[in-house]
């Protein structure tokens, strides 16, 4: 079963649309870390860059993977629907590769 793009189109736009949403609800969750990121930086250090760059870390890591699950499944569904087709184009050329031989055509034709 082959899902229409537009589908696929709206299930992101509404998982973009809550990750949104939940993004301004979820921005002073751990008031602790802000406040000693933000301390550290006043103070001329770079812990909030770091803090900022290992969040990134953690958060590319389950994209990367659910995209290389899709990539390779994706390019699975194309070598079976590839090989559907030589199967059902070999499938209707079947009856004409039949080969008769001179003396079989000429009893044939006899008779």
């Amino acid at each position: 079963m082959k899902i229409p793009v537009f589908y696929i189109t709206k299930m992101v736009l509404i998982v973009l649309f809550i990750i949104l949403i939940s993004a301004v609800v979820l921005d002073a969750q751990c008031p602790m870390c802000r406040m000693s990121a933000e301390a550290n930086l006043k103070d001329g250090g770079s812990m909030a860059a770091g803090l900022n760059r290992g969040i990134m870390y953690l958060l590319i890591f389950p994209y990367l993977l659910i995209g290389t699950i899709a990539f390779i499944w994706l390019r699975n569904q194309r070598k079976v629907q590839e090989q559907e087709q030589a199967e059902e184009i070999s499938r209707l050329l079947e009856p004409c590769d039949v080969v008769i031989s001179a003396a079989d055509f000429n009893e044939s034709v006899d008779s």
